[in-house]
């Protein structure tokens, strides 16, 4: 099942996606909900962050690529995580499908994208084993993990090199019913595809992060877990368009301006 979120008047609203159909709901899709009894054009309709999490999680370096070019940007050795460590990314961050991912005005020329699988939790969960761990995800969706280079290696946090307004690309929809290793992202940046992996490559799996997780921590509806990137990473410019696609949920496209 697909499953959106959309403005609806002066508010928003959750609904269902069949077709080039979307129904509106009364109620949360990991709880009890109905449908209303029309549905609406998709094309007509304005897409908005899939969920606003209660807690948005996300796994860093989770991808040997990765590791290794970013070693190779810092002038390090690169360091493998030993285990599954989870971190935190605002909500203020988070934009919608078209909408601008807005580079600060002071920002470097360093401000780059991170195209990654989005899980959805369904479930509220706690001493979670692996083998059960996706028996309480929802569904999957798709993330792009902007982030300043410079900030990200020079300040103390990363409030602001990974948490700038619009730095958190998410959508477009929620997909159900899918099988995390066998999915594939692909990433492009202005038309030209950049690079290109499978999830099921990652360090650390959903269910090890999941599992670990709720060791410490209990997970609950509509927290999201950003599974980290693979490969290289470019630098985006204004009036570039970045287009993270993972075939089985869709595209998540969004346009770079520089703040003026």
């Amino acid at each position: 099942m697909r499953w959106c979120r959309f403005e609806d008047g002066d508010h928003a609203t959750y609904g269902i996606i069949e077709g080039d159909r979307v129904t509106p709901v009364q109620g949360e899709p990991w709880g009890a909900y109905t449908r209303a009894s029309t549905s609406r054009a998709l094309d007509d309709v304005r897409l908005l962050v899939p969920v606003i999490p209660p807690t948005f999680y996300a796994a860093g370096l989770n991808y040997r690529g990765h590791v290794l070019e970013q070693a190779q940007l810092h002038g390090t050795e690169p360091a493998f995580p030993p285990r599954a460590d989870v971190g935190y990314r605002a909500n203020n961050a988070l934009i919608a499908q078209g909408e601008a991912i807005v580079i600060p005005r002071d920002a470097t020329e360093q401000v780059q994208y991170e195209g990654e699988l989005v899980a959805v939790i369904g479930r509220r969960c706690r001493w979670v084993a692996e083998a059960d761990a996706l028996r309480y995800v929802f569904g999957y969706t798709i993330g792009n993990d902007v982030s300043e280079r410079s900030w990200q290696r020079d300040d103390r946090t990363l409030f602001r090199a990974k948490n700038s307004d619009t730095f958190k690309p998410m959508g477009p929809w929620i997909e159900t019913d899918l099988d995390p290793a066998d999915l594939e992202v692909a990433i492009r940046l202005s038309g030209r595809e950049v690079y290109r992996y499978h999830v099921r490559d990652a360090i650390f799996s959903l269910q090890q992060f999941i599992a670990r997780t709720s060791d410490y921590i209990t997970l609950v509806p509509g927290d999201v877990i950003w599974m980290g990137t693979d490969g290289p990473t470019e630098n985006m410019h204004d009036g570039d368009v970045v287009e993270i696609e993972i075939p089985g949920i869709g595209a998540l496209r969004n346009p770079v301006v520089k703040e003026r």
